[in-house]
Parts: C-alpha cells; structure tokens; sequence
C-alpha cells in the first residue's frame, strides 16, 4: 500500500450459491451485508468508515435467499462465500483531498468462506458452521485472507476466531431452501489485517427484504489487472448493489412511479352452476301415454325388435358402473327423440313465439348437430296459433316449405360401439353419461334469434343389465337477459344455494318433451378395432437388414408386403415431364435419348434416395388420438448405436410436442399411465436454443418422455348466426363415432441427432384429432369491435364431473387454458375456502361474426387432462344506444346495405311488443343499394335493457345483419295516483273506471297503453274528446293467480305517441 494512502470497507458483500462439487449450479447470489448496530432503531446509515475498529462487530444479512436449485443429494452443498470491497483513500501531506481532488481505488477480496451440506428430511433448523480462510483450497477458487494466528487450543475457540456463519433453514414441499440469516462479523483493524467474520442467526423480527442483487455490486467501474484481485477504478464515487437499504422499493426511479392502491373491480361474476336438468324425468299418467300413443310417433326397437317400454323414474346417483361393464351387451345404441314444444303456463309471455325451431347440441365427442327445421303443429294437424297454447308437435318442414308426410318428431340414433372406442375409453364414455348433462339450444327458424336453452341428465342412459331403456323428459326452455353492468358494492346474494348475479334475468320460455333410449347389442370382434394402446415405443432395429430382390417388410414380423411394378413416368412427374421434352438434333433414335435422360436422372435423384432410405431404417411411428385440452404421455426407447459415447440433441418440428424435463412432472404422467418405467433425476441439459440434450453412454438405451396436448379447436370465427346452417348436413338419422373423418391427419418429426447434425433416431408422431366433450355453453351478445370482459364464477370443484374425491390438503387450486391464444384467460383465487373466479377478455370482430372458443378447467398443476370443457360463443353486433321515456314512442332509422346479390329479408326482433319495425313484412333489399329501415322503440320498464333485431333472407335463412339496441329508459311524470284491492286466486277480474280531461281547447285523439298488459286492458284503445271536455277510460283488471302488490302505469299519448300524462294504478291482490 502506497504511503499516505488510507484503507476503508466501502461494502460487505455475501455469495450464497448452491455447489456440486465441480462448480457452481447457478450463479451465486449476491446480497449486501449491514452492520448490526446500523440496523438498531436510531442507528446511522451511512458506511462505516475505518474509524469502526471496536473489537467485536455483527454484519447482518436483512434478507430471505430461496435456493431452488438446491436437490437433496449428498454431492450438493450450499456454499457462502464473504467478500469484502476495499477503497484506499489519497491524502496530501496527512490531509485528506476534497472535491475532485480526491480519487478512490476499489478493490474486491475474499474473506472467508463456509459450506454446508443438509441432512434429508430435516425440516426448519438452525445451523452454525466454521468459517474457512488461507490456503485451504475452497469451491469459489479464489485466494483467501489467512486465519489469524491464535493461542487458542481448543478446537471451538477456534473456530470462533476465524468466524462463524449461523443461519436459519427452511425446506418448502418443492424440497427448496430458503435461507434467512443475519451476519456478525468481528470487524478488526481493517487497515491492517484481515477481519475475522462470525454469523448467527437473528432473532425472528420483521426485518425489509433486499432483492437479489447482480453478480457485481460495484458497478459502473473499470477493471485493471492489479495483483491477483480486481481492481476497479471510478472518478466520482463507488455505486452500491443497494443505494438505500431502508427503501421498501428497490426499482430504480421508485419515487417517480406510482404506487397502486389495493383495489378490487365491481363487476359481479357469473354463475357458472349449469341448468337444471335433476327434476326433467316426469311419471307419465295414462292420459299422456294414450297422446303420445295417438300422436304417432315411431316406436324405438330392442335388438330383439320389440318396442321399448317407458320406463318409470328412478332415483338418480343409484347406478352400478361393474353392471355396466360387466354387461354383455357393449353395444349402445343412444337414442334423441325430440317430441314437442311449447310455451310454459306459468312462464313469461313476452317475445315472440316462433312458427318454426330448429336444435343445436353436442353429444359425447361426436361432431355438433343443427337438426333441420321443425314446425310446430297443433295436435289436431293445424298450425299453432295464440298465446295460451298446450305442447305442439315437431313436425319436418320440406324444401318448399310444406309439412313433411314423415310421422312427426325427430329421432337421432348414435352409435356407441367398442369397436370405435379407444382402449379404455368404454369407462370414460359410461363415467360421461353418469356425470354429465346434455346441453339443447332452442332456436327460432325464423328470426334465427335464440329462444332458450335446456339440460338433461343422461344417466338413465344407463341400462345397468337390461336390454334397453327408454325414458321421458319434459325440459324447461331458458333465456338469460343480461342488463348492462354496474357499479354494485358488497358481496354477491346467495339464492337457494346457487350464485344469482346482480343484472341478470332468467325467464321460462318454453317446455321441451323428448326421449331417451339407450337399446344393448352385442359386440363383434371387426378388423377395425385398435390395439391394446402402449405409452413406450422403440427405435427400429438399424441392424435389421432386407434380403436382396425381396419387399419384406423389417417392422412386420414374417409378413410379405408385395408392391407392383410400374412405370417410371408414373412415380415421378418430373422425370415425365422430361421424357416428353423435344428431343436434340443429332440423337439418331429416340430411345437411346430417353436411356440417356433415365440415367441423368438416376444420378440426380441418388443421394436423395439413399437417404430416404436410410431414413426409414431409424424412423419410428407413433400415433396420438388427440383430444382438446388432455395431454398424451409416451416414452420414447432411445439406444446409441455407436461404440463412443454421445450427446445427443433433440429437435421437434412441432410446439404442441414436447420432451417432459421435470421429474416431477414426469413422475406424474407416469402414475397416471401405470408405467412401471423409472423415472431419471435431473436427465437432460438444456442449450442456449432451449433445444434439450441428453447425454448417451456407449450403447445405451434411455427413454425419452414426450407429451403432446394442444389447446386450438374449430375456426374460431363463424361467418352466420348460430351452429353450422340450417342445411341438410344432419339429416342422417344415424351417427358413428367412428366414422367421422373430418378432421385432418397432423404429422411431426423429431430428430435425436449426435455432433455434426447426425440423426441416429427418428420419430414420427401421427396425430388425429378427435372431437371433445363439452360440458357446458355460453352465449354473449356483445357490440361489435369491442372487448368483451367477463368474470365467471367457478363452481365449487366437489361438484365437478371428473374430479378426484379425497384430495389431500384440502380445496385444489383450479387452472384454465383457452383454446384461442389471443383471448386473455385466466383465474383468481380469492383466498383459501374462497371460490375461484374466471376472468375473460375477448376482442369482438364486425357484426354479423360469432366467435367461438373453448376453456378448459383442471384441477392439476401439470394440466394432464380437463375435468371440464365450457364453449363459449361471442355473438358481434351493431350498436345503437336509444335514450326513450316508459310509454312513449321514440322513432329511429337503420341503414341497410345490400349485399351482392338482390334478397328477400325481413326484420325480426326480440320484443315485437316494445320494438315496431317499418317494413312490417318481408322486402326486397337491392343489390349494393341502401335502403332505410324505420323502428320505433316504446319500453314498458324504466331501466336498462337490451334488444336485438336480426335481419333475415327469408328464402335461405341467412342472417344478413343484427343489431344490439340499448335502451336506457326513464320514467314519465306521474299526474295521478289511484289504488284498488282486488281479490287473487282467478276469478272474473273487475271492471272500473277513471276520467280524463283535455286541457287543450280543441279537440285531441288520444292513445292509450299500459306497462302490464296481461293484468289491464282498456275498453277502447284510443279515444277522441272535444276541447276542454271530460272522458271516461274504461278499464279492466284480470286477475292474479297470486298475492301481492302490483304497479301499474296507464300512458295516455297524443296523436304522435307522446307521452302526455302518466298515471298509477296500485292494485293490492288479496
């Protein structure tokens, strides 16, 4: 050290790092370390200068270090390495220099070092080690200051003068160590010799967290080579790993950034429990069986031809599934036959009741259905007219529009056989019907608006040994009407055990009556069954070798595969094409100018013959039925096939198949599988491309884990309202699982390649698609070219189908992945027992587009496979906000826009009776023209609502454009209040009356309407009274089946609808 010069510890410095033996796992970190007396209320944080030489000084470490790296093995060790950072300070004559004129040296030496190595299954203990100094050789390879020289003997007394580390460990479930210790370091002389460091652990006290610092604290100075250290060199100061140690906020620039107060959005979540499908089975009379009997209806036939009885119900939850596996009669027959509909007695009568339906549901993992359109018939073969009306038939329509002479209902037959099953798959598909619902979309044929849904359970599918079974099912019709959202405060209302959100309405439509039927036959052994399904596949034999002149092939054991010769220009089209080229002046025949042109080619095409050919020699092919959402595990027998050791890279063409790299992971497919393979620790390195590599000893054989799941379903936007069309593509009476071919055939290659990029494996991975099941359905109607942001509300997960019983630690954490990776999908848990919401973030396209999308739900952290699969669609249309008071009309117009071609459309819409529309009927709509629409809006309800409005090509049944109207409605001035107490229960109703005045001094027509026109109707609907003169209103008040307190508004308008008094009418039912 140069005269003059002054030495002082800028900083103290902590590595803590996780060691093998040869090196360290990870970099270490890095933490800054503080003297005690610092860290006490009061206490100066300023560094200590070289002044601070009493005899004993503690250096504490205020902060947690997770190791995750850390693996219970006794090769591993955690290793703490203490570094001290120096600065020599210049003086002038005994002074110190000030401003520029002072110039500092750092540099950085380490001090003493520890390790330790924890015990297996030891848990939260306190550890106290010796710290290490001078020429032992230590793991972080850098020279150390010597132990100071001691007339101590005993061996303790030693090691407390060359220091001690003591620490408090913690192990987590993932068998990670965290680390929370405070550092007392005995700081000397520290000009003169070395310091003799001693840690201990603190006394549990809240303590601030310091962050993981970079490798180098002192930052931002230059390096020069100065002895065997670094000595780093700055003209303005020394820049610290932790400028301010009490600041809470490490980010640099925390003062200009803005702290986020804890907030929780208002929007209330959705119910996410499905309709209610337990009380749809109904005991039929003898009545009802005598109709059904005279409606005609086909018979369903058992495999003995017999009709098949209605059974009666059963109580459900009651069934066996080793009856049914142990049934001999694997074959089922699944039989949907959808009887009648209509409107519910006790449900709402608003909107319009359709002439015509048509259906749209799911079953199993067979393609969606849309049924053609159905009519509804009066049982006495009329069309069904009016309001009060009993269930009418289903009848098919034909192409001309003409009731079909078939018998009436529609009957769907899907065939459920073994045969066309996976391996395994049978108890799947009996757990689907025990557990499961079948979700029915209610359409009108018409308007194509959506009328409603319904759930049915099919567990009386289930014939538990008998031949067959047929059950009867009378289906509520269901709509939800969403209001817009709002600002509500307070948890949400807990109604009869289910979640009811706040803005939501449900409302009865109809009544759907169907049948269920499930006929046994007995299973043959077919050529098409598929074999016994393996998760291990092997490597072809490359030593396997083809007799010369014979095309036997090496992967079928002692089978011939004979293959017929044909002709060159028919294998290949480029050799064809130049056969037939021109031939050149100067070749005398032409046949010696095409062996020329053979053997050009032949040459040409050699190489890469040779390699095909080697190729197929190392390939092996696996094929995955690929379900939405669940992963398919398999290994891989990988063999080097080399004498020398190698490593080996792994190259997959594909990102929906991947190599399993956590044990843990791997260990769990495993388990799920039954696969008696073992499971390797820590097998595969990953390179800078994060391609995987594995390393191979001389003729080894390891297997490789593959998982190949993938999340993306269907086109995702649908160009025409609703499912698929209304054509004639589920006519088929009859559908097979196996047959259904419509998906394509996705094949991936992966490549095991040595140094210099030579395979020495390929696999080929064939993936068919298969439809997935789907639980559940959402419809949102939703303004065009906005974001659609919802939060579901998860049900509790005992209730999910699927789910595993007696999870250990209580409640799972729930997880979701969508199928459309530009819609932002994720969960929230709100605390333990607390429910689990599902947050959506959907970008809508232009109207008339339906999105269509998939999230699937696990209960497992490794996503193996969804105990749940909700479909979700996203209908886009126009916007038109409306401003209207309750009772008067408020007249708008739509412009419309002809497509290509002239159509036929009509106007429909959701509320005929608030909505009128001008042209009433249908129309011509010019081809590109422009024509207006005129609709005028009268709500009954002061509030918010929606109301949609299709524009519909009569002859095709495409929707040429929709509409979202949003109302937002106000309540007229109340001039006169009345009440009445009438008596509830039926009756006759009551007639009264009421007068009206015209203020006017000449005479006014006037309208008269009302916000309940089921309990008040008017003697006459518009009256005319002379200036100034009185008029008596005629009223007529039906009865309510039920007491209670009714308001009801009668609206008197002038001869332009508006409004000009509002009067009250409370009626108190008795």
């Amino acid at each position: 050290m140069p005269d003059g010069e002054e030495v002082v510890v800028r900083e103290r410095r902590l590595h803590v790092g996780v060691h093998n033996g040869l090196r360290f796992v990870r970099a270490p970190q890095v933490t800054v370390l503080v003297p005690e007396a610092e860290l006490s209320p009061g206490g100066s944080w300023g560094v200590p200068s070289s002044g601070a030489r009493d005899a004993g000084q503690a250096l504490a470490l205020r902060s947690r270090i997770q190791l995750s790296e850390m693996v219970p093995h006794p090769a591993f060790g955690v290793c703490f390495q203490l570094e001290y950072v120096f600065c020599s300070m210049g003086r002038a004559g005994g002074k110190a220099l000030s401003g520029s004129a002072r110039g500092e040296a750092a540099d950085m030496r380490s001090v003493r070092w520890a390790v330790w190595s924890p015990v297996p299954g030891t848990g939260d203990t306190e550890v106290v080690l010796p710290l290490h100094g001078g020429a032992r050789r230590g793991p972080c390879r850098a020279l150390v200051y010597q132990t100071p020289l001691s007339s101590r003997s005993s061996r303790q007394g030693k090691h407390v003068e060359s220091g001690t580390v003591q620490f408090h460990v913690s192990t987590v479930s993932e068998e990670h160590l965290v680390t929370a210790a405070e550092i007392l370091c005995k700081d000397r002389d520290e000009s003169k010799q070395p310091p003799t460091p001693s840690l201990r652990v603190p006394t549990p006290r809240q303590v601030p967290v310091s962050p993981r610092g970079p490798g180098l604290s002192v930052s931002q100075l230059v390096a020069s080579p100065r002895g065997t250290g670094q000595t780093l060199q700055q003209d303005a100061g020394i820049t610290h790993l932790e400028v301010d140690l009490g600041s809470p906020d490490a980010e640099p620039c925390a003062s200009d950034q803005l702290r986020a107060l804890p907030f929780t959005p208002l929007q209330l979540p959705m119910a996410a429990v499905g309709l209610q499908a337990c009380s749809s089975r109904v005991s039929l009379s003898r009545a009802s069986l005598a109709r059904l009997h005279a409606a005609g209806f086909p018979d369903i036939l058992d495999c003995n031809q017999e009709p098949v009885e209605i059974s009666e119900p059963v109580e459900l939850g009651s069934f066996n599934l080793r009856l049914e596996e142990a049934d001999p009669l694997q074959g089922n027959e699944i039989v949907l036959q959808f009887l009648a509909f209509g409107r519910d007695a006790q449900g709402s009568t608003e909107g319009p009741w359709p002439r015509t339906v048509f259906l749209t549901f799911q079953f199993y993992r067979f393609p969606p259905v849309t049924t053609p359109r159905l009519q509804l018939v009066s049982t006495d073969r009329g069309p069904a007219t009016g309001l009060a009306v009993l269930a009418q038939l289903l009848v098919r329509v034909n192409e001309d529009g003409t009731l079909s002479t078939r018998p009436p209902g529609l009957q769907l037959k899907y065939m459920v056989d073994p045969a066309f099953l996976r391996p395994g798959e049978q108890r799947w598909f009996l757990r689907y019907l025990a557990e499961h619902s079948l979700q029915i979309d209610v359409w009108d044929g018409d308007s194509l608006l959506h009328v409603g849904s319904a759930a049915v359970k099919l567990e009386p599918l289930l014939r538990q040994g008998q031949r067959a079974v047929r059950t009867y099912h009378e289906l509520e019709v269901a709509t939800t009407e969403y209001e817009p959202d709002g600002t509500v405060m307070g948890r949400e209302a807990l109604r009869h055990g289910a979640l009811r959100p706040l803005g939501v309405r449900v409302a009865v439509r109809g009544r759907l009556h169907l049948c269920l039927a499930n006929v046994g036959h007995p299973c043959e052994e077919t050529p098409g069954q598929l074999p016994s399904q393996t998760h291990i596949v092997t490597a072809p034999d490359s030593t396997v070798t083809t007799p010369r002149g014979s095309w036997r092939s090496p992967n079928t054991a002692g089978g011939g595969r004979t293959a017929w010769a044909r002709r060159l220009v028919d294998v290949d089209n480029e050799l064809e094409a130049a056969l037939r080229s021109r031939r050149p002046e100067g070749w005398p025949k032409q046949r010696t100018w095409d062996l020329q042109v053979i053997n050009a080619y032949r040459d040409h095409i050699k190489g890469e013959s040779i390699y095909q050919m080697l190729s197929q020699a190392i390939t092996a092919t696996r094929t995955v039925h690929a379900v939405l959402g669940t992963a398919e595990f398999f290994e891989f027998a990988l063999k080097n096939p080399y004498s020398v050791q190698h490593t080996v890279t792994i190259e997959v063409d594909h990102p929906e198949l991947s190599v399993i790299l956590d044990p843990r992971e791997w260990r769990h497919f495993k388990e799920l599988t039954k696969s008696v393979t073992p499971v390797e620790e820590d097998m595969f390195h990953l390179r800078d491309d994060l391609k995987p590599q594995v390393y191979l000893r001389p003729s080894e054989t390891v297997r490789i884990p593959f998982k190949y799941q993938t999340f993306s379903a269907d086109p995702a936007v649908v160009a025409a309202q609703g499912p698929a069309g209304l054509g004639t593509g589920a006519n088929a009476d009859t559908h097979s699982l196996g047959k259904s071919g419509a998906k394509q055939t996705k094949l991936i290659q992966v490549s095991f390649q040595v140094s210099g990029g030579k395979p020495i494996a390929l696999l080929r991975v064939k993936v068919e698609p298969q439809p997935h099941v789907v639980d559940q359905t959402f419809r949102f109607y939703h303004p065009e070219l906005t974001f659609l942001k919802k939060t579901i509300r998860l049900p509790p997960w005992h209730t999910l189908p699927g789910t595993p019983v007696g999870v250990p630690g209580g409640q799972p954490e729930m997880f979701v992945r969508c199928s459309d990776p530009d819609i932002i999908c994720e969960t929230k848990s709100l605390g333990p027992g607390e429910p689990q919401d599902i947050f959506l973030k959907v970008a809508g396209g232009p109207s008339p587009q339906i999105k269509k999308f998939f999230v699937a739900i696990y209960t497992d952290t490794w996503l193996a496979a969804p105990v749940q699969i909700w479909q979700f669609y996203l209908h886009s249309l126009q916007r038109l906000d409306v401003a209207c008071t309750a009772g008067q009309l408020t007249r708008l117009s739509l412009l419309l826009r002809g497509t290509a071609a002239p159509r036929r459309v009509q106007a429909f819409t959701s509320h005929p009776q608030e909505l009128e529309v001008d042209p009433n009927g249908a129309f011509l709509l010019p081809a590109n023209g422009i024509q207006d629409l005129y609709i005028g809006v009268r709500p009954r309800r002061a509030g918010s609502k929606f109301i949609y409005l299709n524009l519909v090509d009569v002859e095709s049944h495409q929707l040429v454009s929709s509409w979202l109207l949003c109302l937002s409605c106000r309540q007229p001035l109340i001039s006169k209040a009345f009440e009445i107490s009438l008596p509830a229960g039926g009756g006759r109703g009551c007639n009264k009356r009421i007068t009206y005045t015209n203020p006017y001094p000449s005479p006014r027509l006037y309208f008269l309407c009302t916000n309940r026109p089921d309990l008040l109707q008017f003697k006459e609907d518009s009256f005319e009274v002379a200036g100034g003169e009185v008029y008596t209103i005629g009223l007529r008040f039906a009865p309510s089946p039920t007491v209670g307190e009714e308001e009801i508004l009668i609206h008197i308008n002038d001869h332009e609808d508006k409004n000009e008094e509002t009067f009250c009418v409370k009626v108190l039912y008795q």
